[in-house]
């Protein structure tokens, strides 16, 4: 009997391969754009990507955007957020951009405090218009 090789690739290896991606794309992608965007390097099954980019978020690599309900790949080499990662996303062009704002964080925080709520993650997103877009519009 002839068994079949298995194609299986070692978690560490998948997640680089969609760490790679999610640099790549340089915007935020679903997990579906991520498999289109391997497609021709690999057969992911949604699962797959779903397990890797849970693994990516809590390394610090990547970070999921709740609005967009998408991925985008960590530019903060040393991953340290203080507590939370906080995105400007433009909803004209979609760029978005990743920046430390500890005061916010830290009121945040100390509210959760006060009121003995227990944060299991903070991500804050600011939704309107990058200053590439507005110059553009006035």
């Amino acid at each position: 009997m002839t068994r079949k090789v298995s194609k299986r690739r070692p978690a560490q290896e998948q997640d680089k391969l969609i760490f790679a991606a999610l640099r790549e794309s340089g915007r935020p992608v679903s997990a579906y754009e991520i498999i289109d965007q391997l497609r021709d390097r690999a057969s992911l099954a949604p699962q797959t990507v779903y397990r890797a980019l849970d693994r990516l978020i809590a390394s610090g690599s990547a970070h999921r955007l709740e609005s967009l309900n998408a991925f985008v790949a960590c530019c903060q080499s040393d991953h340290q957020h203080q507590g939370a990662a906080v995105f400007a996303i433009c909803d004209d062009c979609g760029t978005v951009s990743e920046f430390a704002e500890p005061r916010a964080v830290e009121a945040l925080a100390a509210w959760a405090k006060r009121s003995k709520y227990t944060v299991r993650s903070m991500t804050l997103e600011l939704r309107g218009r990058c200053a590439a877009c507005t110059a553009r519009m006035a």
